[in-house]
């Protein structure tokens, strides 16, 4: 195709699958910079950091029962941490931290920790792939969700997502992942929710205007003309650029991989973003070898893991403080797994199950949820934590303590039914005003609405059709489909259909229209 054919047929709303520097975003040619500028100075309301700690993290190593020392010992001898290495708790005399930790031990001490001890779910996987899709997608473990529960949370903030996206009341990304691609946590019921910074060096790239050149080749001319075509219609890069382009003085953080990604977040709140999730990722912790240094155990893989993390989560918290976004960001930290409570003959720990979790930031209650692991007195290579809190529980917290999601729509975000852990944040917290709340369900174009929802023996579909082939499906939580009570030919227009829906079994169902090449979708719960 000609440059000048490929010009006149890109339209406004095109997906281009990959952009320059890696960036995914949607071309809006019809929406002007202008339009998302507007929301560089609002309040961005309450903002999410999630670390993953990739590779199962060692939890008796890094917050250690005091209590119990003894029986720890007993079961790691070669890789256990000197006690009076650890790291002492303010106020909390039974369990210590690591001694890489000192920046986190800090925070703690500043009551802006909270631990959530033994976390887990019911017959763990512990396989790193499939764990890691349970945690993020938030299924039991014989269950298999094709959405995440940060994805599944912005689908119901923003129900008409992507259609007219992005758009004045929402100009901004609303989740945005520093990694190679897109994780399982932000994807939808019909689509990825975030935006992908595949890395701190293509930020960079992206901030100072350079690239990578491309070959020159025939394939590189085509390479650089669809970066060109690319850079002309990323309208969420621009944005990210504006924000900043804001901010020019931060706090010093470490040379560390973790400590650059955390720094690009604070710079993007602090210049305005309204996203509400930001995910990153630190590698590393499957420590099956050479945990430690047998000469000073104090030292080592695992250390050196826990010393980044500790020290870029320091380093953040003092920079959001320092910009002044520090009352309304916190941080959550999670692993697909733990290790064995005894040690193996390579001086390394193999996968376990239960594990702690760790909230940060000036919101939080410091502190510690739960109880020190009970230990057996001479632990064996198939001993494991037991679990204390499933870590859904921690996610209905903070979505309904941190995001404010109502208590009884935490379900259908979810799609069970879990405790919740009171505590884990300031008492005097504010949430989300309402009519912010009541913007973002009306943010872009809603083509679909499915009533009354929850609903009982029926719905009623309104919906519009732009014209041609029409379908509105119903799918379950596996992403399976159940029923497509429209299918058919229409002319462009404004529909309404009754369906039916006395057969379906109680529950939480996705329900979709296809029309035009686009695509939305509502979550609706059937009710006894």
């Amino acid at each position: 195709m000609k440059r000048r054919n490929f010009l006149k047929n890109m339209t406004a709303g095109v997906a281009i699958p990959s952009l320059l520097n890696g960036f995914g975003v949607r071309a809006h040619a019809a929406n002007p910079f202008s339009r998302l500028l507007n929301g560089l100075s609002s309040d961005t309301d309450h903002v999410l950091v999630v670390i993953q700690l990739d590779g199962g993290n060692d939890g008796l190593a890094t917050v250690s029962p005091l209590d119990q020392y003894n029986r720890l010992a007993n079961g790691r001898p070669n890789i256990v941490l000197p006690e009076n290495s650890l790291l002492s708790l303010s106020g909390t005399p039974t369990l210590a931290m690591h001694p890489a930790l000192d920046g986190l031990r800090d925070l703690y001490n500043d009551g802006n920790v909270r631990i959530v001890q033994n976390v887990g779910y019911p017959n763990p996987s512990l396989s790193h792939f499939r764990a890691t899709d349970i945690w993020m997608s938030g299924s039991n473990a014989d269950e298999f969700f094709p959405s995440g529960w940060a994805g599944r949370y912005l689908a119901y903030e923003y129900p008409n997502f992507p259609i007219d996206y992005p758009n004045p009341d929402m100009p901004h990304p609303l989740a945005v992942e520093i990694g190679y691609s897109m994780s399982l946590s932000l994807m939808g019921p019909q689509t990825g929710m975030g935006f992908v910074i595949p890395s701190t060096d293509d930020y960079y790239q992206l901030l100072n205007s350079t690239q990578t050149p491309a070959p020159n080749t025939p394939a590189g001319e085509q390479l650089a003309y669809v970066r060109l075509i690319a850079q002309q219609s990323r309208t969420y890069a621009q944005a990210i650029l504006d924000a900043s382009n804001t901010i020019t003085t931060q706090q010093t953080y470490p040379d560390t991989p973790l400590a650059a990604k955390l720094k690009i977040i604070s710079r993007l709140i602090a210049g305005g973003l309204k996203t509400r999730l930001y995910l990153v990722s630190i590698g590393g912790f499957d420590t099956h070898a050479q945990q430690v240094e047998t000469s000073d155990r104090t030292t080592g893989t695992h250390a050196n893991l826990l010393g980044e993390l500790g020290d870029a989560i320091k380093a953040f918290c003092d920079d959001l403080q320092f910009l002044g976004t520090a009352d309304r960001v916190t941080g959550m930290t999670f692993s697909e797994f733990g290790r064995r409570i005894a040690s193996n003959s390579s001086d390394g720990t193999d996968h376990g199950e239960s594990a702690p979790m760790f909230l940060f930031g000036k919101p939080v209650a410091g502190g510690v949820t739960g109880s020190n692991p009970q230990l057996p007195q001479v632990p064996t290579a198939n001993d494991n934590l037991d679990m204390e809190f499933d870590f859904r529980s921690v996610y209905a917290s903070v979505l309904r303590d941190w995001f404010c999601v109502p208590q009884n729509d935490v379900p259908g975000i979810l799609l069970h039914e879990f405790p919740y852990l009171n505590g884990m944040f300031e008492s005097n917290l504010a949430c989300t005003p309402s009519d912010v709340h009541d913007q973002n369900q009306s943010a872009g174009k809603s083509l679909l609405n499915c009533r009354p929802n929850p609903f009982r023996s029926g719905l009623t579909f309104d919906y519009e059709s732009a014209g041609g082939m029409t379908l509105v499906q119903i799918l379950d939580t596996s992403g399976r489909l159940v029923a497509t009570p429209v299918s058919t030919w229409q002319a462009r227009g404004q529909y309404q259909e009754y369906w039916d829906a006395g057969d379906l079994p109680p529950g939480t169902y996705f329900c979709r229209l296809v029309t035009g090449g686009q695509q939305q979708t509502k979550t609706v719960v059937k009710v006894e």
